[in-house]
C-alpha cells in the first residue's frame, strides 16, 4: 500500500511544480517582469545595480511581451500610448533582443532636436533647473561629479538629468521627426548614453527610433539595489553593499 502513496505523492509534487511555473510565466508575461540595470545611462535615476518591476500591461502586448519573443502576436494589443517622459523598457529596433530602457521624450510626430546641450521639442525649449551636484562612482570605482538638472517636459512631467558639459558629441544634433508608430527615448545620463539620437546603422551602432511593437513595458518599482562591491558568496559584505534606501522606491 505504501507504494503506490509514494507515488502519487512523487506526482502531486510534480503537478504543483509546474502549477508553479506555469503561473510565474503568466504573470511575468501579463503583469510585471523584474529587470536589472547593468549601465549608467540612466543615472541619476536609475544606477548600476538597481532592480525594479516593468508593468507588462503599460502599453499593452506584442510578441515581444511573450517568453522568448514567440511571434504569436501581431502588431500590438490592447494598445495604450507610452506617455511622455515614461521611463520605458523596449526591445533594442535593431536586434529585436537586447533589453534597453530610457525615457520616452519624443511621440509620434514629434521634432526632436539637442542645441548646445538644452533640449527642442517641437521647435520649444524644454526648461531645467540647476540643482547641486551629482557624485557617483563608475564601475572603474573612479568618483565622478556631474552637474544635475531637472527637467520639465510639456505636460509638466519633472526628472533630473546629469550633463558633463553643453559641449559634448550628442549636445547637438539634427532635427529628429518621430515617424507614427514610433518613439524617441534618452538616457537621463545625457552625455553617457547611446540612445534615439544616435544611428542605429552607424558606427556608434545606436538606438534610433523605437517602434511600438518594441516596447515591453513602462519601469514602475525599485525593489532590490546594490552597488556591486560583494560578489554572491561574501555574505559578511552584503549589508554594506546593499543600498537599502532604494527598496520600494517608484521610478519617475
Amino acid at each position: 500500500m505504501s507504494r503506490p502513496k509514494k507515488s502519487s505523492n512523487f506526482w502531486d509534487t510534480v503537478k504543483t511544480v509546474v502549477y508553479a511555473v506555469l503561473i510565474a510565466l503568466a504573470v511575468r508575461t501579463v503583469a510585471f517582469e523584474p529587470f536589472n540595470i547593468p549601465s549608467g545611462s540612466m543615472i541619476p535615476t536609475l544606477l548600476v545595480g538597481d532592480y525594479l518591476f516593468v508593468s507588462k500591461y503599460s502599453y499593452g502586448y506584442s510578441r515581444y511581451s511573450l517568453p522568448l519573443g514567440l511571434p504569436l502576436i501581431p502588431g500590438r494589443i490592447l494598445y495604450t500610448q507610452p506617455e511622455r517622459g515614461d521611463v520605458a523598457v523596449f526591445k533594442l529596433p535593431r536586434d529585436n533582443e537586447t533589453d534597453y530602457i530610457k525615457r520616452i521624450v519624443g511621440l509620434p510626430g514629434d521634432r526632436i532636436q539637442m542645441r548646445e546641450g538644452r533640449l527642442y521639442i517641437n521647435d520649444r525649449l524644454v526648461e531645467r533647473e540647476r540643482i547641486e551636484d551629482f557624485i557617483y562612482r563608475e564601475e572603474s570605482g573612479v568618483a565622478v561629479r556631474a552637474a544635475r538638472f531637472i527637467e520639465t517636459l510639456p505636460g509638466g512631467r519633472k526628472h533630473e538629468i546629469l550633463e558633463v558639459s553643453d559641449r559634448e558629441f550628442l549636445d547637438n544634433t539634427q532635427v529628429f521627426t518621430v515617424p507614427a508608430g514610433h518613439y524617441f527615448a534618452m538616457g537621463d545620463n545625457r552625455d553617457n548614453s547611446l540612445d534615439s539620437r544616435v544611428d542605429p546603422n552607424g558606427p556608434m551602432h545606436g538606438v534610433g527610433f523605437i517602434p511600438k511593437e518594441n516596447l515591453v513595458g513602462r519601469a514602475e518599482i525599485l525593489f532590490f539595489s546594490t552597488d556591486g562591491s560583494a560578489a554572491l558568496w561574501q555574505f559578511w559584505k552584503w549589508p554594506a553593499a546593499t543600498r537599502f534606501h532604494r527598496f520600494f522606491v517608484t521610478v519617475r
